[in-house]
């Protein structure tokens, strides 16, 4: 585990995001104000339905890569990732998912979702509105699943694919399936925001909470305050609470969905197979499914999946270097 800054990296993706491409991203704005210590300057740009905070490393005509985090983390789980794939002359996008640091809806009208459909059309539409045709994805968490959906609903779009945990679609009638109770105790705090009590208690406490998950998640992980600190301020988004929320009983079909996202949501949940470049990664955090076996006839193109031992959930901020390597190798 890389838990030490590594201030060389740090100083060479500031340096990296100073050398944007303004000129073809005429839509493009900086964030007024906005400086992150970690990745220099924070960009914003409509995209969809959303107005999407992003940063970007790496020279403009370089292969893209989008990495897309999860819940509870932020852009900063890939901070030590970006700057390895600059240096290889990778053009990575780190975007903040919907309900996180300054990503706003365009509408007030627009519902507050956190379905899966919802989260990879926004990947799709930010790339569109970044003008890149196709790109290498790569994500753990929701991050993971939105990656896996768009290499299995749109491969023309994506290069090749990196997903933590592999292939974790959700289809909602499987879903209702109970789990061993062992099983379903790791999914405590989904039943949790099924309640008001959970909605109240997570608003209330939302940093403290979440802390608790990046321990229970990552319990080899010896992250410290300030590490988390980077990230909790992307919780602040006003629509935060309400995208996990819905994200969590949308799953449990406790709420309901968008109809414009049907379509979308019946192919996820017939299980499309993904057929582009694909590198799985399990770690500690999978228990018995780190094998891969359980999803692998699911890749049926070029495929390779990665055992990390001694590593958590969060594995680019847990192991930057593995992580890199796979988006690296899977773009062999």
């Amino acid at each position: 585990m890389t838990n030490d800054i590594n201030h060389d990296r740090r100083r060479f993706l500031g340096t990296a995001l100073g050398t944007l491409v303004a000129a073809e991203l005429g839509m493009i704005r900086s964030v007024s104000a906005q400086q992150d210590s970690s990745f220099g300057q924070l960009r914003q740009i409509d995209a969809g339905d959303l107005s999407v905070q992003y940063v970007e490393a790496g020279p403009a005509g370089g292969t893209p890569v989008v990495l897309l985090h999860g819940w509870p983390y932020d852009i900063h789980a890939f901070e030590e990732v970006a700057p390895i794939l600059a240096a290889k002359g990778y053009r990575v996008i780190i975007p903040y998912l919907r309900g996180y640091g300054t990503t706003r809806f365009l509408s007030d009208a627009t519902m507050r979702n956190g379905e899966q459909a919802a989260i990879a059309v926004d990947a799709i539409a930010l790339m569109d509105a970044l003008k890149i045709q196709k790109a290498i994805v790569g994500g753990f968490d929701w991050g993971s699943r939105t990656a896996g959906i768009m290499a299995a609903l749109w491969p023309e779009r994506i290069k090749g694919l990196v997903a933590v945990s592999g292939y974790i679609a959700v289809n909602l009638q499987a879903n209702l399936q109970p789990l061993p109770p062992k099983a379903e105790l790791g999914w405590w705090y989904q039943y949790y925001f099924a309640t008001e009590r959970g909605v109240l208690g997570y608003s209330k406490n939302t940093n403290e909470f979440n802390k608790l998950i990046w321990q229970l998640a990552s319990p080899k992980w010896k992250f410290d305050d300030a590490t988390f600190a980077r990230t909790a301020s992307s919780f602040n988004n006003p629509d935060h609470v309400k995208i996990v929320i819905h994200n969590y009983r949308w799953r449990l079909s406790i709420a309901e969905g968008e109809a414009k996202y049907s379509d979308l949501e019946q192919k996820i949940f017939a299980g499309p197979s993904i057929s582009v470049p694909s590198i799985t990664i399990s770690s500690d955090f999978d228990g018995a499914a780190a094998d891969g076996r359980a999803y692998a006839s699911k890749f049926i193109g070029k495929y390779d999946h990665r055992i990390l031992n001694g590593i958590g959930h969060n594995v680019p901020q847990e192991d930057p270097q593995a992580f890199a390597k796979a988006i690296v190798d899977v773009d062999g």
